[in-house]
């Protein structure tokens, strides 16, 4: 008999963006709105399934730099302050409203939430959420996969296999710090596949990847069972394939996210109100940021949210897209025969709380539906590829999910300018971990700034947001501050001449991978 296996993938990540000043906070705020409305609500669902007996399973990738951030004890403390400021400001919503109306309901449920999430966070977790999924996944709920050191779309630098193993190893190094477990999974950036990244990734202990359907539907040979199967290299590296529909089920133009009964998340007070009511909670400069106060939902006709209604439909839509998958996998089985089957769902967390509030809700249904079916699991990566020798070998096509499929977005008119100064540095600091071989003490803390300097320069976010268009300036300015970091260590050791004050700055300043080793750099013999 067959067996039919729904896999849910998400990745979690955040770009490198620190602000140390605490009375201006509003780059960290797009932080600490997804501590609040993607990573609390997720262990909240964990916990609500693992006390009412319910099965689950998932897979997820938290990327270095959000282990990074979430962390640091100032970040930490700035996200604790952000929440004191939301729960005085709902107090004052509270109060502005009569008590039998829709919005005093409302803005007592967000603050209750708020002084939820700020217990929680220091009470139920003691500020270190990090390692309750690292508790999940140690009792097999969860896998995860590593990630590359700094989200490098690393096609881009296919061709410096330093590099390659360098954005490997160091996310190697930060899963094992963060959550004290091996990683079978690695998760490309992006899904972006070169050919060949199979062998960097098998050596080092790594099994298999996910990538986009056209990555292997048009590999060589044709797969023999499409998306349904994950296959093999040559070297037994296995590649699972995403289901392509699951973001158009979600966002497309007919997606749940749409659907009238949900909050609309763009309608908020902190956009809507008069600055003299947000005083206190906006920063100094009086710049307009979202809060969680929300009343209004997707409907046309300007109705208030309905908590209710939004629940009945989040168990609708859960059924729908279960019934969607379960179908697909049914269907593949009567085509393909008796064999075994896999769909993975990769979903962007971000997209599930963030941009739809109830989509962790959402993702709570399906799993206490699938319960019920018989024929379908929920599984992980790992308990599909138990038999690996024996998957179809297949050279996939490079492939990635930006773009139309081939990563453009990412090296376009708006931030092509950019690559020339990854390479250049790139292959400069090659150079310097050939040279300088066995150095300690000053030398080699300028090293390890260099190595750091040129992977937050090898970052996905610099382009993505210059492309995207959100916060543009902001990410040129990051991206030149670590060229220009590195370019000042290479010509300081040129020179040897180091200033300490300099390096002992920007160290405090970029305080992520403070275990780097410059030697990842280095040519493997």
């Amino acid at each position: 008999m067959s067996k039919k296996s729904l896999i849910f993938h998400l990745v979690a990540h955040k770009g490198y963006f620190k602000n140390l000043e605490t009375e201006n906070i509003s780059k960290n705020q797009i932080l600490f709105v997804s501590i609040s409305q993607v990573y609390l609500p997720l262990l909240n669902m964990f916990a609500n399934l693992e006390s009412d007996g319910i099965p689950f399973k998932m897979g997820m990738t938290i990327t270095p730099t959000l282990c990074a951030q979430l962390s640091d004890p100032v970040l930490q403390q700035q996200y604790i302050e952000w929440l004191d400021k939301l729960i005085l400001l709902g107090e004052r919503e509270v109060s502005k409203y009569p008590t039998d109306s829709k919005k005093y309901q409302l803005a007592q449920h967000y603050l209750k939430t708020v002084k939820r999430d700020k217990r929680d966070f220091i009470e139920t977790f003691n500020q270190d959420i990090l390692s309750k999924f690292s508790y999940y996944a140690k009792r097999g709920n969860l896998e995860l996969f590593a990630t590359s050191a700094t989200f490098s779309f690393l096609p881009h630098i296919s061709d410096f296999d330093e590099a390659i193993n360098a954005q490997i190893e160091i996310g190697l190094l930060s899963h094992k710090h963060y959550f004290g477990i091996a990683p079978e999974g690695f998760y490309l950036p992006h899904f972006g596949y070169s050919q060949g990244f199979e062998r960097n990734l098998k050596s080092y202990g790594l099994n298999y990847t996910i990538l986009e359907p056209q990555g292997l539907l048009f590999g060589q040979p044709a797969p023999e069972m499409g998306i349904f199967s994950p296959v093999r290299a040559s070297n037994s590296f296995a590649f699972f394939a995403k289901d392509p529909d699951t973001t158009n089920d979600i966002c497309g133009k007919d997606g749940y996210i749409i659907k009238a009964a949900y909050r609309n998340q763009q309608k908020d007070i902190g956009f809507d109100s008069d600055l003299s009511d947000l005083e206190g909670f906006l920063d100094e400069s009086n710049s307009r940021c979202p809060t969680v106060f929300k009343y209004w939902s997707n409907s046309s006709q300007e109705e208030f949210y309905d908590l209710e209604k939004a629940k009945e439909q989040i168990k609708i839509d859960a059924k729908d897209f279960l019934d969607k998958k379960v179908e697909k996998l049914r269907a593949a089985e009567k085509i393909l025969g008796d064999k075994n089957y896999s769909l993975v769902c990769a979903i962007e967390p971000e997209l599930l709380g963030n941009v739809w509030f109830e989509g962790i809700d959402w993702l709570e249904q399906i799993f206490r539906q699938a319960a019920s079916i018989d024929d379908v699991l929920i599984e992980n990566c790992c308990d599909v590829t138990k038999e690996q020798f024996t998957l179809q070998k297949v050279e996939p096509l490079s492939s990635s999910s930006n773009g139309v499929g081939f990563g453009e977005n990412l090296l376009d008119s708006s931030n092509d300018w950019m690559i020339r100064y990854i390479r250049k540095n790139t292959e400069r600091m090659i150079d310097l971990a050939v040279r300088f071989t066995d150095d300690t003490g000053l030398k080699a803390r300028t090293l390890n700034l260099a190595a750091k300097e040129v992977l937050l320069s090898q970052a996905s976010d610099w382009p993505a947001m210059i492309h995207d268009k959100i916060y543009p300036d902001y990410a040129k300015e990051q991206f030149t501050k670590a060229i220009n970091g590195f370019s000042t260590v290479y010509e300081s050791l040129g020179s040897n001449s180091i200033s300490t004050e300099w390096l002992t700055r920007l160290e405090r300043e970029h305080n992520f991978f403070t275990w780097i080793n410059y030697k990842v750099f280095a040519k493997k013999k």
